[in-house]
């Protein structure tokens, strides 16, 4: 059984910083990704990150200011957010990468029922 849970959301101000986590289970998976969706826009990929090595990749309009990291202890995968941009403004979900590429969602399965991340100018 694959449980995702998302948590750290909340209402921000633009130029802050967050740090979202994603509890799952069970222990091990190939790649985990962070997923985005603002009301009215399609689900748009934020950030991936590998078991092995790690190897991450991350969409360009949050390169620089967002860092995927994994918590082996914790079994969590950790997305820092900094410089929030009311664009960022969206429901936050992780998922389990099945297969394929990690910018298309229709490379994951399981996934998390999402945290809201609001961010005011």
């Amino acid at each position: 059984q694959v449980g995702l849970v998302e948590s750290g959301g909340g209402l921000m101000q633009a130029g802050d910083s967050l740090r979202l986590s994603c509890a799952f289970s069970p222990s091990t998976f190939n790649a985990l990704g962070w997923f985005r969706q603002a009301p009215g826009k399609e689900r748009e990929f934020v950030a991936a990150i590998t078991w092995s090595g790690p190897y991450t990749a991350y969409a360009d309009s949050v390169k620089g200011r967002f860092t995927i990291s994994r918590d082996n202890a914790k079994n969590t995968i950790d997305l820092q957010m900094n410089s929030l941009k009311p664009e960022d403004t969206a429901v936050y979900y992780c998922a389990v990468h099945r297969d394929g590429s990690y910018f298309f969602d229709g490379s994951y399965d399981y996934w998390g029922q999402g945290t809201q991340v609001t961010v005011s100018s």
